[in-house]
C-alpha cells in the first residue's frame, strides 16, 4: 500500500505537531515540508528537530523559491544551488529521504511570446547537467536524494516530460538524482501518463499528487486507477505527497485525499 503525505501548508494547525495530529487523524502517514530561499529552511532546524522528537514524520521537502538551478542569470543559478544544497543537508539531518525541485518555474515558456528563450538548447542542457551533477554529488554525500520534477510547458521550457528527466539523469549517472513525478504536470505533458511511469520506473524516486485542475485528488478528471495502478505495477514504495490547491471547504478537502486515493487503488 502506498504511503500518503500532505504538504505542510495544506494542513490546519499552527505548529508541525498540531498539523501532524490532524494528518494522522485524516489518514496521512507523513508531512512534506516546504523550503523557501534565503536559507530559511536551515533556520527552521530547531523547529524540525523538535517535531522529529515529537514523532512527526517528515521524509521530504519541496522547494518554494523564486529561482532555481536552471536560471538564466548566473548569480541566481548559483544562489539556487546553494539553497538546494542547504535543503538537502537539512532534510538529511532530520533523517529524511530527499528534496524535490524543478529546473525552473515561470522563467520562460516556448508556448508564449516571445517563444524563443535567450539561451540555446545546448547551453540549457549544459546548465542542467552541471547543476544536477553538483547537487547530486552533494545529495549522495549527505545520504539523500535530489528529485528532479518535470513541469508543464507553460511553467518551464526545459524539462516537461519524464523521458527528458530520465535522459538527463542517465547522463549524470548518480543514484542520488531521481525523478520527482507530479500527476498534474503529467496529465498535461504525457501522452499516456501510466505508460510513462512504467517506462521510466527505475528513475522515479518520489511522487506528488493533485488532480487535472490542480485541486485535490478527486476534484478533477485524472484517471487515478490507471495512474496509481502503474505505480503499483512499477513497484513504487515511496510517498504520494499531496501538492495541490483546495476547492470547497479546505479542511474537508485535505481530509478527503487519503480516503480518495486509497479507494482509487493506493
Amino acid at each position: 500500500m502506498l504511503k500518503i503525505a500532505a504538504q505542510e501548508q495544506l494542513l490546519p494547525g499552527e505548529s508541525l505537531q498540531e498539523k501532524w495530529e490532524f494528518a494522522q487523524g485524516a489518514g496521512y502517514g507523513a508531512i512534506e515540508l516546504r523550503a523557501k530561499g534565503d536559507l530559511h529552511f536551515a533556520s527552521r532546524l530547531p523547529e524540525l528537530k523538535q517535531a522529529l522528537k515529537n514523532g512527526v514524520v517528515m521524509p521530504t521537502v519541496c522547494v518554494d523559491m523564486l529561482h532555481f538551478f536552471g536560471a538564466f542569470d548566473d548569480e541566481l543559478r548559483r544562489d539556487a544551488i546553494v539553497q538546494m544544497k542547504s535543503q538537502l543537508s537539512v532534510i538529511a539531518e532530520i533523517g529524511g529521504l530527499g528534496a524535490q525541485t524543478p529546473a525552473s518555474y515561470g522563467m520562460f515558456s516556448r508556448r508564449l511570446p516571445p517563444f524563443e528563450p535567450p539561451r540555446s538548447e545546448e547551453r540549457d542542457r549544459e546548465v542542467l547537467l552541471e547543476g544536477l551533477t553538483e547537487l547530486g554529488e552533494h545529495a549522495s554525500a549527505e545520504g539523500v536524494t535530489l528529485y528532479l520534477e518535470p513541469l508543464n510547458r507553460y511553467e518551464d521550457h526545459m524539462v516537461n516530460r519524464l523521458e527528458q528527466a530520465a535522459e538527463l539523469i542517465k547522463e549524470v549517472g548518480l543514484d542520488a538524482v531521481r525523478i520527482g513525478i507530479d500527476s498534474y504536470h503529467m496529465n498535461i505533458e504525457e501522452t499516456d501518463p501510466a505508460q510513462a511511469i512504467l517506462t521510466h520506473a527505475p528513475y522515479i524516486g518520489h511522487a506528488q499528487v493533485s488532480d487535472s485542475n490542480r485541486f485535490q485528488p478527486g476534484a478533477g478528471h485524472l484517471d487515478w486507477q490507471a495512474w496509481l495502478g502503474a505505480l503499483h505495477t512499477a513497484g513504487y514504495e515511496g510517498y504520494l505527497a499531496a501538492e495541490c490547491r483546495l476547492t470547497g471547504d479546505p479542511v474537508e478537502a485535505v481530509r478527503s485525499v487519503p480516503a480518495f486515493l486509497k479507494g482509487s487503488g493506493a
